[in-house]
């Protein structure tokens, strides 16, 4: 089954910007469809292997930060290529 995530990540602190291209980056790396904009990160594949990566990849960012927050939603299909027909 395939999935998409959307994922905000939010550290609570005044040097966030390290912390979150490092995520973005190791994401990147991981061979999944990561799409970025201004206000999210969207990856996409099948859901054991996403959530395989997520879970290494945020326990790993939330060591960097003391405090932060992270959004996620989830979609059970692979939505990279949506595009809206209105």
């Amino acid at each position: 089954m395939n999935i998409s995530v959307e994922l905000t990540l939010s550290p609570l602190t005044d040097d966030f910007e390290d912390i979150i291209i490092r995520f973005i980056k190791r994401l990147r790396a991981s061979g999944l469809k990561v799409l970025e904009n201004p206000l999210s990160t969207q990856v996409y594949g099948d859901y054991d292997t996403v959530m395989s990566v997520l879970n290494i990849e945020i326990k790993e960012t939330f060591t960097l930060m003391e405090h932060g927050v992270l959004y996620m939603k989830l979609v059970t299909s692979d939505r990279h290529d949506y595009e809206p027909d209105f």
